[in-house]
């Protein structure tokens, strides 16, 4: 028999190889589109979304977390600590293992679905169907196909309108001048206002627009107008609305990292806090105190992770889908944030990375539908389809595996 302790030098193994797999797939959304504009290189996209991942992550992620994440079992049907010990294992290495197999063809997956997934997948072999909370699997299937929807819709009207106020006017210049602090102004509302939602983990939509979302706005604003009057190239209106966003862009890009690390988080830690707590207090609560030793070992992972195999899904998400500037990747992160932020307000179930590969898809269509490589678009589709039950069966088996050998 194995003890405990033992178990939870495996859990913490697996958690980070887990945090790496995130690193990997989900983490290289953050810099991808300001990869594909050109707005950094994919060396400084390391640097930034590596650092800015691991400080979301030790800093703001979340010291209590859930166990059974989501919410998708029952916690009272299981009676024996052991089974949350075994079923962490299996929930954690088949969602590495399937992170692992997208980022390797360079498919963006949700990670939230695939431990989503694998925490399913042990609890259907060890109390059946029963054990499942339906109604919150329903909201993660209805996820996968709200947010590429809405992020796709948002992103094509902010695009609309955003070329329309500035490219399509009689004199771009001008029309750059009043309206490039305008759009990135708003977008730091949105920002500012996720920040308190996502990062600082706040409840009040309206203290984080007040507190965050407009005083960031208007700093931004008076920033951008200043630099535009002192600095912007009028001899091509073109070249200069795109150095405008560049940098605008490196900065949203820098705060979705943040933001991730923040959140994302707690799919590699979750099940590690859950044997740490059968390990020192001899029981599987619902939700546990998370020691920032843990927290610190999911940030590095995820950085490391973005280090060492990020590039794949960064080439295909900024890339591969559609051909990406400076000023359709900052509508891209702009609708993105947006969109997470209403679903945040109205409770619905929204996947960030479905929600991203859904603008870089709405800005394509704002172009024509030649502009869109339809064969990556249906891969991805695909991938998103079976990362649940793919990684449910994976974890499944491992469950199961445990259980007659543990």
């Amino acid at each position: 028999m194995v003890s405990v302790d033992v178990w939870l030098l495996i859990t913490v193994v697996l958690g980070f190889s887990m945090a790496w797999a995130i690193g990997a797939n989900d983490a290289a959304n953050s810099m991808s589109t300001a990869v594909g504009a050109k707005a950094i290189t994919p060396k400084q996209a390391v640097i930034i979304a590596g650092l800015l991942e691991f400080t979301g992550a030790y800093f703001f992620g979340k010291s209590v977390t859930e166990t059974i994440r989501k919410g998708i079992l029952d916690p009272t049907m299981i009676t024996d600590p052991m089974v949350l010990v075994y079923g962490s294992v299996a929930a954690l290495l088949a969602a590495t293992i399937w992170l692992i197999v997208a980022t390797k063809f360079g498919l963006p997956v949700s990670t939230t679905h695939s431990i989503i997934g694998g925490i399913a997948g042990y609890g259907i072999v060890y109390a059946g169907t029963a054990i499942v909370n339906w109604g919150k699997m329903g909201q993660v299937v209805l996820s996968w196909i709200l947010s590429p929807i809405i992020g796709a819709i948002m992103a094509y009207f902010i695009f609309k309108a955003f070329t329309k106020s500035i490219f399509e006017r009689k004199d771009p210049v001008r029309s750059a001048r009043i309206w490039s602090p305008f759009w990135i102004g708003l977008a730091f509302v949105v920002i500012g206002t996720m920040f308190y939602i996502k990062v600082l983990h706040g409840k009040d939509l309206k203290t984080g627009v007040l507190m965050y979302g407009v005083p960031l706005g208007i700093i931004v604003f008076a920033v951008t107008y200043l630099l535009i009057k002192l600095r912007f190239p009028s001899s091509d209106p073109f070249i200069g609305v795109e150095a405008i966003f560049r940098k605008a862009q490196v900065l949203t890009s820098g705060y979705v990292a943040l933001a991730h690390g923040a959140n994302d988080v707690a799919n590699a830690i979750g099940p590690v806090a859950a044997v740490y707590a059968v390990a020192t207090m001899g029981l599987g609560g619902m939700q546990v105190p998370v020691p920032k030793w843990i927290l610190a070992m999911g940030g590095l992972g995820i950085a490391i992770g973005v280090a060492t195999y990020g590039y794949r899904v960064m080439e295909t998400v900024g890339k591969k889908i559609t051909e990406l500037t400076n000023t359709r990747g900052f509508t891209i992160d702009f609708s993105a944030a947006t969109v997470v932020l209403a679903a945040s307000w109205l409770g619905l179930p929204i996947s960030t990375t479905h929600t991203v590969v859904g603008a870089v898809i709405g800005i394509g269509l704002a172009r024509g539908v030649k502009a869109i490589n339809k064969d990556i678009v249906r891969d991805i589709i695909i991938s998103w389809f079976v990362t649940v039950p793919v990684a449910g069966l994976i974890s499944a088996a491992i469950f199961k595996l445990l259980m007659i050998v543990g």
